[in-house]
């Protein structure tokens, strides 16, 4: 049990550096400790809250801009640590369908990889070319004010300063290098929280299906993406024991791993999440005048 947290500690830090290292491209600052109780928050948001990922994206970009980020930075790092996770778990998912192809002549996940190969082309090509992605977004502020005709001057301001930052967020440089470094820190996020899933099958005395705990992983983890209930309550744990179980794992071991994985990951880091959220707003207020 005391491995599987590490491992989900281990994940949400990666989380914060994610979130560090983006900043620090987009020429922001923000300290790893705030990161690290914003990470905490964050999950507690993203996990209970109906909307996602706008409501906790709308967090993170007013927690940023309470450090003195600058509004473009801020939206510039949010866009991109959301499509740096979406390749990140792609990856994640490919190297699962490889590693269960690899050990079974069954082609029944073929079709899964093809899946995550498209997603993650996708992927990068919005986050390679996010320079077209940022000009649509542009015609949104233009269509408000054609809506709202000449004479609402406050939609006009409200236009003028999204169009601002969004000409800004364009002018934010991200190299190859860069690209390839963020996305590896996006998938180690990933990673760390499947050895959380893991450390699950040693905490319940079983033994592990390596063959297809990282599919199993994979494939929940994108169905608990789905906008049905609040952080896939349900969803990811009956397709963690489904997948497994496939793959060899006992009904009562398999079922035991995912809940154990989903108390620590889940129950846990949301009850801690809460109370850094309440700790955060109670210091955010103790410094208003």
């Amino acid at each position: 049990m005391l491995f599987a947290i590490l491992a989900q500690a281990a994940s949400l830090s990666t989380f914060a550096f994610l979130q560090h290292r983006v900043l620090r491209l987009a020429g922001a600052a923000v300290p790893m400790r705030a990161l690290a109780a914003l990470s905490l928050a964050n999950d507690a948001i993203a996990n209970t809250v109906p909307g996602e990922p706008v409501i906790s994206s709308a967090y993170r970009y007013h927690y940023y801009r309470r450090h003195d980020v600058e509004p473009a930075s801020a939206g510039w790092t949010i866009f991109t640590v959301l499509v740096a996770q979406a390749i990140g778990l792609s990856l994640v998912l490919l190297l699962g369908v490889s590693v269960a192809l690899a050990a079974s002549t069954n082609a029944e996940y073929t079709g899964i990889a093809i899946v995550g190969l498209v997603i993650v082309a996708a992927a990068i090509a919005v986050l390679v070319r996010r320079d077209l992605v940022l000009r649509l977004l542009s015609l949104l502020p233009r269509a408000a004010r054609l809506v709202s005709g000449p004479r609402h001057a406050r939609v006009d301001r409200v236009t003028a300063r999204v169009e601002s930052t969004l000409a800004r967020m364009g002018e934010i440089p991200l190299s190859g290098r860069s690209t390839v470094e963020v996305v590896a820190i996006a998938a180690t996020v990933w990673l760390t929280d499947c050895c959380c899933l893991v450390c699950g099958f040693g905490a319940v005395r079983a033994g592990v299906p390596w063959n297809g705990v990282l599919l199993a992983y994979g494939v929940a983890q994108v169905a608990g993406s789905l906008p049905v209930v609040p952080g896939g309550i349900g969803i990811i744990e009956g397709s963690l024991a489904v997948i497994l179980m496939q793959y060899g794992a006992g009904r009562v071991p398999a079922l035991s791993a995912a809940l154990v994985y989903r108390m620590i990951s889940f129950w846990f880091v949301i009850a801690i999440g809460w109370i850094t959220f309440g700790v955060i707003a109670r210091h955010r207020q103790s410094k208003e005048p």
